[in-house]
């Protein structure tokens, strides 16, 4: 009964609770359906009680970014129920092995259908939902200030589960966190690296934390670069900046050696879009400043230099040697050996585990996968804005924003993406670029239906 905004604010939001289970599966082993993926279903019914199927479906129009995501998708859980009865016990696959009441834990074992294939099925199609539904809403709201202000409230509280998990580690409270770390993950939230406590706020694990966080730094970072809130955004940004640091993750650091050369690179090109600049002369100034500052650094305290490589070694050049770098290798051999032995046709979704999201592919949905995936993302990152959302800064500014947060996903996955599932954020900054790259028709302006106690088109967030 709320104005519709309000659902897509809790939607973005809620996915920062990565460690929260709203439901377990005793019959699937003891899987855990994550709140974000509960929330989806809520959302959907909002989106279908205010607008109609309509809009949704019109998110999968051929040739569209939403066309290619399902025909992947939809080939996707094909390969889930064939592929892997197809190829029963001719292979071995990196799985995860549940019992309920325990942690799961990953083994090398022979293929065969298991749980992993339905949840992972259920993952994609919730996925393919959550890119209809946010298509459908921004399509009909024409409203990109609601898509920016969720996604800084959910900077802001991701922030804050961050801040929390470090003083309830240090206050030996960390119980108080238990509310939302209740899924059947095995919970890495108290590691130390280098002296330093590694952050994971309400993920399981400083990864997925670093993997979530960048996201929003991408995201805010390139409102603030667009003249968006400057203020919030700035702020933002650099706090998720330093959470990135102090979580600690590899994969964090890689991800920005992505981010930062886009966001610079975009900056540079609106010099030649539009009067304002996307603050080109302050980033060339940093590029200059920062090599000055390291070398000052180095020259006067010797000793701070030594600690900070002490700290990176471990972090990063001896990330291959560590029981984690041999272990997520070992991953990946399987899961290649797995994309060999089935002539490259995939063990099917949710079969086979890897450490980088391209041998994901490869394993579970194999060479035709994922070509197609590339000709979604493609799709994605080359639509253009629509020609009246050309003449509006924030139309413009929250495609950037949503396309540099669709980078810093990918980055990481490339990276150390295990599963083929890639969040719900991913694929609502996917769906709302796709929105913002459509012509706004008519249909924006078009009556809402009303629902009970709500008065207006303006209370449902419908009109302009």
């Amino acid at each position: 009964m709320a104005p519709i905004h309000w659902a897509l604010t809790f939607m973005v939001v809620s996915t920062a609770l990565g460690s929260a289970a709203a439901i377990g599966l005793p019959a699937l082993g003891g899987a855990s359906i994550l709140v974000p993926n509960v929330f989806l279903l809520f959302f959907g019914l909002r989106v279908l009680m205010a607008y109609g199927e309509g809009p949704v479906l019109a998110a999968f129009v051929p040739a569209g970014a939403g066309f290619w995501l399902m025909v992947l998708t939809l080939f996707g859980v094909l390969t889930a129920i064939l592929s892997p009865r197809l190829f029963q016990g001719a292979v071995d696959v990196m799985t995860v092995e549940r019992s309920v009441g325990a942690r799961s834990f990953i083994s090398l074992s022979s293929l065969r259908f298991s749980s992993n294939n339905i949840t992972q099925a259920v993952y994609a199609l919730g996925g393919l939902a959550c890119f209809g539904f946010c298509h459908a809403y921004l399509r009909r709201t024409a409203a990109p200030s609601h898509l920016i202000h969720a996604i800084l409230i959910a900077a802001t509280v991701n922030l804050a589960f961050a801040a929390a998990d470090i003083l309830t580690y240090f206050s030996g409270t960390e119980y108080l966190l238990s509310v939302v770390r209740t899924a059947n993950y095995a919970l890495l939230t108290a590691v130390e690296k280098g002296g330093l406590k590694r952050i994971s706020g309400s993920f399981p694990e400083a990864s997925a934390f670093a993997d979530y966080t960048l996201i929003l730094f991408a995201a805010t970072a390139s409102l603030w670069l667009d003249r968006v809130r400057s203020r919030a955004t700035a702020l933002l940004a650099i706090a998720s900046l330093a959470g990135l640091v102090f979580s600690t993750s590899a994969t964090a650091l890689l991800g920005l050696a992505v981010v930062f050369p886009f966001l610079w690179i975009r900056s540079i090109v609106t010099v030649f879009e539009r009067r304002k600049p996307g603050r080109p002369v302050f980033l060339a100034a940093l590029f200059l400043v920062v090599p000055l500052v390291i070398l000052t650094v180095v020259n006067l305290f010797p000793e701070v230099v030594s600690t900070v490589y002490d700290f990176l070694d471990e972090m990063l050049l001896s990330k291959a040697d560590s029981q984690s770098g041999r272990e997520r290798a070992m991953w990946n051999a399987a899961a290649y050996e797995a994309f060999v032995n089935t002539s490259g046709m995939g063990a099917g979704l949710g079969s086979a585990r890897a450490s980088s999201y391209l041998l994901v592919l490869l394993s579970n949905v194999g060479v035709l996968g994922l070509v197609i995936f590339w000709v979604f993302v493609a799709a994605i990152l080359c639509a253009r804005a629509a020609p009246d959302a050309g003449r509006r800064a924030e139309s413009l500014a929250a495609l950037r924003a949503a396309k540099a947060g669709f980078i810093a996903a990918l980055s990481t996955a490339l990276v150390s993406g295990t599963v083929y599932d890639l969040g719900l954020m991913f694929y609502i900054l996917a769906g709302s670029a796709s929105a913002l790259t459509c012509r706004q028709i008519a249909e924006a302006e078009a009556p809402r239906p009303r629902l009970v106690g709500v008065t207006s088109p303006r209370r449902m967030g419908g009109s302009r």
